[in-house]
């Protein structure tokens, strides 16, 4: 077996097999998966989103007196606004987004293949372009999903219009914007969330292969077989390498698009 078949059935062991996946299994555990994600950290969002759009003589100055100011306004329901919204969208995009990843992740593999980069190297190329490809796909849903969950977020806050609900975003931004007034910073969301997917999924690719090596593993060997809680380990610690380096680097670009988003037909 040459290096290039080695490389390639290593790949099969630390990634996903697409040919070999029970699809309604993975799209069944990953949509479960993402609403448990999304209940859990949906409150960072809100608050994050928050701080984005506050004017300089807001009340709220930072993390904690927003969210004591959300509890003593409308109680816990507060911090998730705009979540039945979210979830109704996003689990669809997701699914976009997972099947995007992976088919176009094996045909990038094998397009570097010949090249003979090193194997961090050749995971974070495939990734990267694998998560690019797949941001881009998704977008089409994320970004009307984005900008009625922020106005639902923001309602009230620092002057932004109240709302009863996701359908009544919806409404009036297509009465006064139309169809574009859904899709308003779909370009600066591409330009954000692309390159953000690429970066993360690059880091995390790579990030893993060299976890693996520090640990004294070789995850090109035919012999690496390492456990379950080995993988799961090297996978969240690079989870963790790629969330900082991503976020580091596309925050600037997010706060401007979650303005941007907010104040359209506001009269901003």
């Amino acid at each position: 077996m040459d290096a290039n078949s080695s490389r390639f059935q290593s790949f099969g062991q630390t990634e996903i097999n697409w040919d070999k996946l029970d699809k309604a299994k993975f799209y069944g555990i990953g949509a479960g998966l993402f609403t448990g994600i999304t209940v859990a950290l949906y409150p960072v969002s809100v608050v994050k989103t928050r701080m984005q759009v506050a004017v300089k003589d807001s009340a709220e100055k930072n993390a904690v007196s927003v969210v004591k100011g959300l509890l003593k306004s409308d109680g816990v329901p507060g911090l998730y606004r705009g979540f039945g919204t979210v979830i109704t969208g996003a689990i669809p995009a997701r699914i976009i987004f997972l099947t995007a990843l992976e088919t176009t992740k094996v045909g990038a593999f094998k397009m570097v293949e010949p090249f003979k980069f090193s194997e961090p190297s050749q995971a974070a190329i495939a990734n990267g372009l694998a998560g690019m490809t797949a941001s881009l796909f998704s977008q089409a849903v994320f970004v009307p999903i984005d900008v009625i969950s922020q106005k639902l977020m923001v309602q009230g806050y620092s002057g932004n219009t109240r709302y009863n609900g996701g359908l009544d975003v919806a409404r009036k931004l297509v009465k006064s914007d139309g169809i574009r007034g859904l899709y308003k910073g779909f370009g600066l969301s591409v330009i954000t969330y692309s390159p953000s997917s690429a970066v993360w999924w690059a880091s995390y690719g790579a990030s893993q292969r060299i976890i693996w090596r520090f640990l004294g593993q070789n995850s090109a060997s035919e012999s690496f077989a390492p456990s379950h809680s080995q993988l799961i380990s090297v996978q969240a610690g690079g989870g963790i390498i790629a969330g900082a380096t991503a976020s580091f680097i596309t925050t600037p670009l997010d706060t401007i698009k979650t303005r941007l988003q907010v104040f359209i037909g506001d009269g901003r």
